[in-house]
């Protein structure tokens, strides 16, 4: 047990600088703490998944990273220099993107309309640059889905699988490093999460890290480099996928219990308990 601790803990060491670390994060609201001295990183071209019950702090902990909310204590460090995070736009700034699960997409106009939304390319005239919009959209389409034909429609016809293409292609389009996904694959059908899971691999291919946040065991199994859970606003600890299983994991959710293979947090169990 010893062992495959200190493998797990020398494991993060060897990869050198985490594209993002956040430090000792808490917020309280009236009170009671969401996230409690909750610590967590990412590494380049890695799928971190954040697993917990609702209410157990991983959606308001991706929120203080993504700017939505400030956090109370804690340090946010980008390949290793602390940043400021107060407010959406610092965020996107810096890099960073998150895809919710509704994606927010503007269903009744086309993928290239939606990747430019708010951010309109114009001809000289003052007048929509479609056209150039349109080119720089197929583009970036290509790099992700070089199956996707569907220019001309509106999302609200495309399957969801096409439609989380589109959601991510805005978000890559604009030098994102960091993406923070909210169950992705909510929704979504065998084939169409099959799709995600390749658009995943194509962005953890170009060095991009991803913040993962899912429900589901089976995706963040399939997905997901490493883990971490967690219960209370505490992280109960953090391990690679491939050194916990889903019993280990059910475990660390349930009851807060850290198996050998996972480096403990704050929230873990003691062992005495």
């Amino acid at each position: 047990m010893a062992n495959a601790a200190q493998k797990a803990h020398a494991a993060p060491e060897s990869r050198g600088t985490p594209l993002i670390e956040m430090r000792d994060m808490s917020i309280a609201f009236g009170g009671i703490k969401a996230v409690d001295h909750a610590t967590v990183d990412l590494y380049p071209g890695e799928v971190m998944g954040l697993l917990g019950h609702n209410g157990a702090g991983k959606s308001t902990l991706i929120k203080i990273l993504s700017g939505a909310y400030r956090r109370d204590h804690g340090q946010i460090f980008i390949n290793g220099e602390e940043v400021t995070i107060n407010n959406p736009r610092d965020a996107k700034a810096l890099g960073i993107e998150t895809i919710y699960q509704t994606l927010a997409l503007a269903d009744n106009v086309d993928a290239a309309a939606n990747l430019y939304l708010g951010r309109e390319l114009k001809t000289r005239f003052g007048t929509l640059d479609d056209v150039a919009m349109e080119a720089e959209c197929r583009k970036v389409m290509h790099r992700l889905n070089p199956n996707f034909r569907r220019f001309k429609e509106p999302v609200m016809k495309l399957s969801g699988g096409q439609r989380q293409s589109v959601a991510i292609a805005r978000a890559i389009h604009f030098n994102a490093r960091i993406l923070i996904m909210d169950e992705p694959t909510a929704a979504l059908g065998p084939q169409e999460t099959a799709q995600v899971g390749e658009l995943i691999k194509q962005l953890k291919a170009e060095g991009i890290g991803i913040f993962l946040i899912s429900h589901d065991l089976h995706d963040v199994f399939d997905l997901a480099d490493r883990l971490a859970v967690m219960k209370n606003g505490k992280v109960v600890g953090t391990a690679k996928t491939s050194d916990v299983d889903h019993d280990e994991v059910l475990g660390m959710i349930i009851a807060g219990k850290c198996p050998p293979g996972a480096i403990p947090g704050p929230g873990a169990l003691s062992m005495a308990n």
